[in-house]
């Protein structure tokens, strides 16, 4: 093979790695209230913005206290499909909390993970 047609071949699978890694992004969390790590009052709604609208299916969190008692949390999904939002059903008493997320993009509907914690005062 010539050197000719081995730089056609690799800038051929250079480009295909590339789109399809676009075409494969996942949803990212790029923005959360409360904040990751923060000390705030007690929260009376917690959201959780993405980076790309999401299946509101296969989306939603989970509130714990840092001991593992769950809190219940009625979901919403914004309108552009990239918010969720949760209210409470109960009381967020002082104490450390951890959100933990699932979330699964339109586009190629691959799930992720993750987990944020706060401090309520």
């Amino acid at each position: 093979m010539n050197m000719s047609k081995v730089l056609v071949i690799g800038i051929t699978i250079a480009g295909v790695v590339l789109v399809s890694n676009d075409a494969f992004a996942h949803a990212k969390l790029v923005a959360s209230s409360p904040a990751a790590n923060a000390a705030v009052a007690q929260p009376e709604l917690i959201t959780l913005t993405f980076d790309e609208p999401l299946v509101a299916a296969f989306s939603s969190f989970d509130l714990t206290m840092s001991d593992g008692m769950k809190i219940p949390v009625k979901i919403t999904i914004s309108d552009d499909m990239k918010t969720l939002t949760g209210t409470p059903q109960d009381k967020v008493v002082p104490g450390e909390y951890i959100v933990i997320w699932h979330a699964a993009a339109q586009d190629d509907g691959h799930r992720m993970d993750g987990t944020l914690s706060f401090v309520a005062d």
